[in-house]
């Protein structure tokens, strides 16, 4: 009987213990499913971002949570890392994967980022030197700049550069659109100059074997003179009346021209008027010298108080004190040829002036004057001067346009070759002096012509002549031109 009551007390005892476990499984599965304890995957941070290009960027990743509805969390979250990487130096959008095993299952999840460039270019302009101011005749001379772009480098090529009137502008883009404009200021006076002719732009001049510009200025905005760079078009023949145009042009690297035109006039200088003697007269004229016979020339219209013309040369240098001499005593003096030369100095009228000149200073020099008195070599009427055709025609006008009076002659002694005998010098003269103005020629570098000077004297006086040294109002016996 007892034996029946412990088992059945055992089975109770049993039953009660399995009881309470199923009620404590049950309990325990209840709170199971009441608290739903489950992995929470989180994306820490945003989901979708904007960065500056180059902007540093710390991934806060994917966090794994453990969590309950009753129960606090007891496990540390774990962060899980993008299994791609992140480059800031790459425009546009990237995207980060997250890849995430929860209960055996892969789960992904990303982030987007899009890298932007809004930074503009640096452009840097680099100072102007000494040299390269701008001006009108240079023009702009680029002193140089640069541009750097964070993201496409070094862009100094892809800048435009843009020169208006009183600035220069600077441009670049880069690749992101950003545009960079800064401007250099240009200083002011870059307008063209003017020309500026010393004298006028009409002109008026004597005739003369020399023309001497004027001169003219020009200066630009900066004060830089820029005559140097002007160029002159035409030409002025001094010794030859007329009218002449000048055009002066200064043309800058641009190819761009102001210009300025001078008109001149070249005069012919008024002429005296031929005075003719009231009384007969001879004048007496002598070629060629000085020579070893005109001291003794000159003794002998000393002697008489006589006055006559010498045409010199610079053929015989150990005389040329007599020139002085013979102005001082009252002679004139007038050009002949420093060389006589016909080939030379009938080659042109450039020519001529150089030897006609040669002679002037000569004469300057011993009488401390110029004359206006000449004759030509071999006479206006020679023909030695053929090989150069109407170069007598040319010279005859010119050297009277210029204000010179030339001498031709109307008795002539024969001592240029015809003889050598002093009587018939003597008689060619007095014989040949007829009309009441008689110019003789006669040549002081022969002996035997200026032995014939004191009986041609004493003759004249004999018959009521004087004798005068010609003047610029003289007559000229000119002959007729035959070049």
């Amino acid at each position: 009987m007892a034996t029946g009551k412990n088992r059945r007390k055992t089975r109770s005892i049993i039953w009660g213990i399995a009881s309470g476990l199923m009620t404590v499984l049950m309990l325990m599965t209840l709170l199971v499913i009441l608290d739903g304890r489950h992995n929470e995957i989180v994306l820490l941070g945003d989901e979708s971002l904007v960065l500056e290009y180059g902007e540093s960027f710390e991934d806060p990743g994917v966090e794994i949570r453990e969590v309950g509805r009753v129960f606090p969390t007891t496990k540390e979250p774990e962060i899980v890392a993008p299994i791609n990487e992140f480059d800031p130096t790459q425009l546009g959008l990237q995207r980060l994967e997250y890849l995430v095993v929860d209960n055996g299952r892969e789960k992904q999840f990303y982030r987007e980022i899009t890298v932007v460039d809004t930074q503009k270019p640096v452009i840097e302009l680099l100072p102007i030197q000494e040299g390269q101011e701008p001006s009108w005749m240079r023009g702009y001379i680029e002193p140089g700049f640069t541009a750097e772009d964070n993201v496409d480098g070094d862009m100094t090529n892809f800048v435009e550069v843009t020169v208006l009137d009183d600035r220069v502008v600077y441009s670049v883009t880069d690749s992101s659109g950003n545009e960079a404009v800064v401007e250099r200021a240009l200083p002011a006076g870059l307008d063209a100059p003017a020309i500026e002719l010393t004298g006028g732009e009409d002109f008026t001049m004597q005739a003369c074997m020399s023309w001497e510009d004027p001169g003219f200025t020009v200066t630009d905005g900066q004060g830089s003179d820029l005559s140097q760079y002007v160029t002159v078009d035409g030409s002025v023949t001094p010794y030859r009346s007329g009218e002449y145009e000048l055009v002066y042009t200064l043309t800058n690297f641009a190819g761009e021209s102001v210009t300025a035109t001078r008109h001149v006039t070249v005069e012919p200088v008024v002429q005296s008027d031929t005075v003719y003697p009231e009384r007969k007269t001879i004048y007496l004229t002598f070629d060629d010298g000085p020579s070893y016979y005109t001291p003794h020339l000159l003794d002998i219209l000393a002697k008489y108080n006589v006055k006559v013309t010498f045409f010199i040369t610079g053929n015989h240098p150990d005389y040329v004190d007599c020139i002085g001499r013979a102005y001082r005593e009252g002679h004139s003096i007038g050009v002949h040829s420093y060389t006589h030369n016909y080939w030379n100095i009938y080659a042109s009228e450039e020519a001529y002036f150089d030897d006609f000149n040669l002679c002037e200073d000569l004469i300057y020099e011993q009488t401390g004057e110029y004359t206006k008195l000449f004759r030509f070599p071999g006479g206006s009427s020679n023909t030695v001067s053929n090989f150069n055709p109407g170069i007598m025609s040319r010279l005859t006008k010119t050297m009277t346009d210029m204000g010179y009076y030339y001498f031709d002659w109307n008795v002539t002694s024969g001592d240029a070759g015809e003889t050598t005998d002093t009587d018939q010098v003597y008689w060619n003269v007095i014989s040949s002096c007829t009309s009441n103005v008689s110019v003789v020629l006669q040549h002081d570098i022969k002996g035997f012509s200026v032995d014939a000077v004191e009986r041609i004297i004493v003759w004249g006086l004999n018959n009521g002549y004087q004798f005068l040294p010609l003047e610029e109002s003289s007559y000229g016996a000119h002959h007729g031109i035959n070049n």
